[in-house]
């Protein structure tokens, strides 16, 4: 037989109902969201079902945070073995991704010498053009 579920406000109801929700919530491992819901029929509950825990002695309970993320952590450890699995099989599609990524990295390099090389050069000829010395000199005493 299904039990018959009678939506109140938060304020109405009896202490006998608020320990009978409060029990519910905590036998079935519902969130205080989803057992709010269910008696009210409102998304949000505001604090009431703590307010009332606290009121009645409820206060060694500590209510179930972060269902979805605990959800979620079990989710990526189940997904980990898959991971570990196609693993392998990229492998052979990362070498050709790393390859090609150090081949760029060499071609910015070579970029930075020449530019090195053509930033020296003009230094060289602005010095001698116009006799003045660019470069500071590393053996100077303050």
């Amino acid at each position: 037989m299904r039990q018959k579920v009678v939506k109140k406000a938060g304020k109405h109801f009896s202490v006998e109902d608020q320990h009978k929700i409060i029990q519910e919530m905590i036998s079935s491992g519902c969130t205080k969201r989803e057992i709010w819901k269910k008696y009210t029929g409102q998304l949000e509950e505001r604090g009431q079902l703590l307010r009332w825990m606290n009121k009645l002695g409820y206060s060694s309970y500590r209510p179930r945070r972060n269902a979805i993320l605990e959800d979620k952590i079990i989710k990526m450890a189940k997904n980990k073995t898959v991971i570990h699995i196609t693993k392998a099989s990229e492998s052979n599609y990362e070498t050709p991704q790393l390859q090609k990524r150090i081949f760029e990295l060499e071609k910015q390099l070579k970029d930075a010498e020449l530019k090195a090389i053509a930033y020296s050069t003009m230094l060289d000829i602005a010095e001698k053009e116009f006799k003045i010395p660019i470069r500071k000199k590393l053996n100077t005493k303050p």
